[in-house]
């Protein structure tokens, strides 16, 4: 970090990640009166969410983007500074931890790791494409989030293995016009998942080569043959936004998953995690709840070490 300007404020708490778990963290910090910083990538999965009916509160729903909006502007009325940039390292020393942000270096007596994680994209469809797709409800990549709105419409499921049937059989739930497509490399699942395809009425499709976003739907290319869908649900899985963690030693799970305990402590004094980063289900309400209990969490240890108000 010789390179970088160094902050002349040591913060209580830096969070990394502006999502719905950073921020609900965030605005508890502040409110216990502690000094906050959120560096915020701006590429949040929330971001991308057009309209989210799950969320208690919101009756008609609500965009992602509207809901992180109000909660930034809620975290700034009391007191969260809040920066938009990529945190590039992270290092913890005897005074605390450093982190590398460009040409910005920031010190903070704890992190909270809000980071999530990235879905995996379905290879035959472009970016722009990609954008108008989950806008128009045609791409969806959280069965949980909106299995609702799909209630007896005709639906396909990219992938194939445990992830592929797992997410099949679950939106078999929501109708009975449902295929399992393969992505490039075919099918791999066991005759036990054939066979539990096969009882549900969930029919295997072959290898999916094109994708086309049209007005009566998506429409994809398989095998020299084509199928319309109203929706395409991508089970291709995720990368885990871990890597800083791992810079300070973090335990994680194989898949990279920040392992912490009831408290949201991780391995390494100081260094807390919550949301998506951490293994659990991956709901808004779900990463906000453990926002709030990293945030209190935090505040009580500090405390331990010195009195918070002088």
């Amino acid at each position: 970090m010789q390179d970088a300007t160094l902050s002349d404020v040591t913060y209580d708490c830096l969070v990394i990640g502006g999502g719905p778990a950073g921020l609900t963290a965030a605005i508890y910090l502040a409110r216990f009166h502690l000094s906050v910083l959120v560096v915020d990538s701006g590429d949040s999965r929330a971001e991308l969410i057009p309209l989210t009916r799950n969320h208690a509160g919101f009756p008609e729903g609500i965009s992602g983007s509207a809901l992180l909006s109000r909660m930034r502007e809620q975290a700034g009325l009391y007191g969260t500074q809040l920066r938009s940039a990529r945190v590039d390292t992270l290092s913890l020393g005897p005074d605390g931890f450093e982190a590398l942000s460009g040409s910005a270096a920031f010190r903070a007596r704890t992190v909270l790791l809000a980071t999530g994680v990235v879905n995996r994209r379905p290879p035959m469809i472009g970016a722009a494409d990609h954008a108008r797709a989950l806008a128009e409800g045609r791409l969806r990549y959280c069965p949980i989030c909106d299995g609702y709105e799909v209630t007896d419409k005709r639906i396909a499921v990219l992938g194939t293995g445990e992830r592929g049937t797992n997410e099949a059989l679950f939106l078999r739930g929501y109708t009975q016009d449902i295929g399992l497509v393969a992505p490039e490399g075919g099918h791999e699942l066991s005759d036990e998942q054939r066979a539990d395809l096969h009882d549900a009425g969930v029919q295997i499709v072959g290898v999916c080569d094109a994708a086309v976003l049209e007005e009566d739907g998506l429409r994809l290319d398989i095998e020299g043959a084509s199928i319309r869908v109203d929706s395409l649900y991508p089970a291709l899985g995720s990368d885990i936004r871990s890597e800083l963690a791992r810079e300070v030693g973090a335990e994680m799970s194989d898949e990279g998953c920040l392992i912490v305990d009831a408290h949201q402590r991780t391995n390494v004094p100081g260094l807390y995690a919550a949301g998506d980063v951490v293994l659990g289900l991956d709901q808004i309400s779900h990463a906000m709840g453990e926002g709030g209990v990293a945030a209190t969490t935090i505040r009580n240890d500090l405390a331990r070490k010195a009195p918070l108000r002088r």
